[in-house]
């Protein structure tokens, strides 16, 4: 984490550059400036989301929440993000940008052996967060390293977690996550009391709770009410 990054995408200015084409939602490049430095950023607006019948408005509070959360597991993989509610399109979220390479997503990279603990590591933090829309392209290679992208659909109280990172199912959680839970557990940040429902709140607790306990990264239920992949894959 960077907090000169925190810093400026807190208190700069904010300049629409660009729109993400192949977005559902309104997602904006920008170019956020202060004290002479800049940087891109990846803008949601709540007033360029589509209505859901299952998640309430303000899916940018859940892309912060999923950044508290993954800093507060030990988990580096979101990049830099905040909320702001002074944007030029209104409240919304702003995540520092990164250069991704385009060819890569978790499909081909799952491959490669020295990325396989940190994939590890964001299947258990998609089970915490409960993601329902791990596709492979929300993976990354950028700055050569994995982030991990996208994650207005998390935090339901409802259990739906759906993802394509099934490859380590039934495995042993590694002492790293586990000492990440440990800490979620015995203090949850209070910033995300703030950006979550109560109810919401609780149940990210109690599954990292229950994953502490069963030690094991989950196998996916075929028989749910909810599929346990997204679509599209990629």
């Amino acid at each position: 984490m960077s907090q000169e990054v925190l810093e400026l995408l807190e208190h700069g200015s904010v300049e629409i550059e660009g729109r993400f084409a192949n977005s559902s939602n309104t997602t904006l490049l920008v170019k956020v400036t202060a004290g002479g430095e800049s940087l891109q950023a990846v803008y949601k607006p709540e007033s360029g989301e589509r209505p859901l019948w299952d998640f309430p408005s303000g899916l940018w509070r859940r892309e912060v929440g999923a950044w508290v959360l993954a800093e507060s597991l030990g988990i580096h993989l979101v990049p830099e993000t905040i909320g702001r509610l002074d944007l030029p399109a209104g409240p919304g979220s702003l995540q520092r940008y990164v250069e991704e390479d385009f060819e890569q997503h978790f499909f081909t990279l799952r491959d490669n052996p020295a990325h396989e603990p940190t994939l590890r590591g964001l299947a258990a933090f998609d089970v915490v967060a409960n993601n329902s829309d791990r596709k492979s392209g929300h993976v990354l290679l950028a700055e050569e390293r994995l982030f991990a992208i996208d994650h207005g659909l998390c935090f339901h109280e409802e259990d739906k977690l759906r993802t394509v990172i099934w490859d380590y199912a039934g495995d042993d959680l590694s002492p790293e996550v586990v000492e990440g839970l440990e800490r979620l557990i015995a203090a949850p940040p209070r910033a995300l009391s703030e950006l979550l429902l109560p109810e919401e709140l609780d149940r990210t607790i109690a599954r990292a709770q229950q994953l502490l306990e069963e030690g094991t990264l989950p196998i996916p239920d075929e028989d749910g009410p909810y599929p346990p992949y997204p679509w599209p894959l990629i």
